[in-house]
């Protein structure tokens, strides 16, 4: 897939990072829509609307704690610690960083994507915890 970026001025390192953070967010998008999906499915909801308030914030919520559950099981141990209080695209950018260093990362990313898809919904399981302790930071 070619450079999609207007600029072609940016060195490779440059290139390369931008190609890896279109992957994750695209990767990031589909991991937390199917969530969202799975959620609306298994309470028996309407499915969720790109024009909707709250569904949009719920689906922010996934991809927050989807970008803390990567940041916690991805955290490599010479690295510094993400703060507590890091927003959305901070946890991404360290996504980035680790995808460019970790010869696995994209096979631990899958693994951790379908454990988190395979957790219950909102409605009654993990997740609600996850997204509860996400809301009472907020």
């Amino acid at each position: 897939m070619p450079f999609r970026h207007a600029n072609r001025a940016h060195d490779l390192g440059t290139r390369i990072e931008h190609e890896i953070r279109e992957r994750l967010e695209e990767a990031i998008d589909f991991v937390c829509l199917e969530a969202l999906v799975n959620a609306r499915r298994a309470s028996g909801g309407p499915g969720p609307a790109a024009d909707n308030a709250a569904d949009r914030a719920e689906y922010q919520a996934h991809v927050g704690a989807f970008l803390r559950l990567l940041a916690t099981e991805l955290q490599r141990s010479d690295a510094p610690r993400i703060a507590a209080n890091a927003d959305d695209a901070q946890l991404l950018a360290r996504q980035v960083a680790l995808a460019r260093t970790l010869p696995d990362y994209w096979q631990r990313f899958e693994a951790i994507s379908a454990r988190y898809l395979a957790q219950p919904a909102a409605s009654g399981g993990q997740r609600g915890g996850v997204l509860a302790r996400l809301f009472r930071r907020g």
